[in-house]
């Protein structure tokens, strides 16, 4: 018979043999440690190919969740970009709108001012001044100013130039210019 005393034993021989079984009753209290749970209606074991579906049926409503959360957030993320593009096409629009309409009163007020130089000359000076200007420039100009002046003036410039700036006038009057061909 032998005997066996833990007073003849030292700290880590004590460790030593005490270790396997304290590891054994822990792993027997984990519920499901060594054991399959799952088992099929009838109560025996679940082949592989049932064990994946169950597992992939288990978890397809989960991963669907997050799949649709993921979008979710993706979906706001873009929203916030094109909120933010937005914000900043509106800046830019209304600054452009500002800058066109301080433009287009400086215009009114230059050609205002041009047409009444214009109105106080010469019908041969300001004749020999608008051949040098852009066609265009000369034809507004022309056409702000009364008829007899503008014949005064068309009379005293080239012929060329006289027939060119009547033909934009005209076509200037013309409601048909500004339509679509298509």
């Amino acid at each position: 018979m032998i005997r066996f005393s833990f007073a003849d034993m030292t700290v880590a021989e004590l460790v030593k043999r005490l270790a396997l079984p304290a590891a054994a009753v822990v792993m027997l209290t984990i519920p499901g440690a060594f054991a399959q749970e799952a088992r099929t209606a009838a109560g025996g074991d679940l082949t592989s190919e049932e064990e994946i579906k169950q597992f992939c049926s288990n978890i397809a409503e989960p991963a669907r969740d997050q799949r649709y959360l993921l979008q979710k957030q993706e979906l706001e993320k873009l929203r916030a970009d094109v909120d933010s593009r937005v914000a900043e096409m509106q800046k830019r629009r209304d600054e452009y709108q500002d800058w066109l309409k301080r433009r287009d009163d400086f215009l009114k007020q230059a050609e205002a001012n041009l047409t009444d130089i214009y109105k106080k000359m010469k019908p041969d000076a300001a004749a020999q001044q608008l051949q040098q200007v852009k066609i265009e420039v000369a034809a507004a100009v022309i056409m702000r100013l009364n008829a007899s002046q503008s014949s005064l003036i068309l009379n005293e410039m080239d012929p060329q130039k006289a027939a060119v700036i009547a033909n934009i006038i005209a076509s200037a009057s013309d409601p048909n210019t500004s339509k679509d061909p298509s």
